[in-house]
């Protein structure tokens, strides 16, 4: 059931972390499973500041998304919310907007939509942009009318599940979508960091002759996990 915006505060949604296995370090029983996010490593240490500075230094021109995220931008304004800074950084950049199509290991690829009206608050918008090759998880970015923005997951294609919301059984099928939204990270740019640490992780792991060659902040990943089984 949908609440007015001045509760959306009241609206909690359940918390998950939903991905594939990290080899011995965390088993999958399928293409994704969603882990309790805390079980995953704490990212105090790495420094998030918007930046993406940990995805190193490099010249890069605009993107083919910077129209879009400028049309995004005025939907947006229009009703009171705004395209989040780490969100605009990286979809604008031409080198880090490829970082996720070019690292996932279960063919995920980006893809942004509009702005998304939500299902479970008033006045909140959700923008995809990340989608699995068989639609198994959908990501986007859930932005409220407080400025909060963080990451959710879902089975379920909400762009083209507008449509279906106006029938008969409305009231039923905006249940069911706010029901699937899984809070994964509390900013685009923790969503970013663990999606690409993890799936580069995954890759280093199932490669021939690298053991014990991990990258430092691969192995500090791991080492968590490893931690935990000790």
């Amino acid at each position: 059931m949908s609440v007015a915006a001045s509760d959306a505060a009241s609206v909690h949604f359940p918390n998950g972390w939903c991905a594939t296995d990290l080899g011995r370090f965390r088993p999958c029983d399928s293409t994704y499973e969603v882990y309790p996010l805390d079980s995953l490593p704490p990212l105090d240490a790495v420094g998030l500041d918007g930046g993406f500075g940990w995805m190193g230094d490099g010249s890069t021109g605009p993107s083919e998304h910077v129209a879009h995220l400028a049309a995004l931008g005025r939907e947006l304004a229009a009703v009171g919310l705004a395209v989040p800074s780490d969100f605009a950084a990286f979809y604008s950049s031409e080198r880090l907007c490829r970082a996720f199509d070019e690292v996932s290991v279960t063919a995920c690829w980006t893809d942004l939509s509009v702005a998304l009206r939500s299902p479970a608050e008033e006045g909140a918008r959700l923008v995809r942009f990340m989608r699995d090759q068989q639609d198994c998880v959908i990501w986007y970015l859930y932005l409220r009318p407080s400025g909060e923005a963080f990451v959710v997951c879902s089975h379920l294609e909400l762009e083209s599940a507008e449509a279906w919301s106006a029938g008969e059984r409305a009231d039923e099928f905006r249940e069911a979508a706010a029901g699937s939204l899984i809070r994964c990270a509390g900013s685009f740019e923790e969503f970013a960091y663990r999606f690409v640490v993890e799936n580069e992780l995954w890759m280093q792991l199932n490669s021939v002759g690298t053991e014990g060659q991990l990258a430092p902040r691969l192995q500090a990943y791991a080492d968590h996990y490893a931690a935990a089984v000790a």
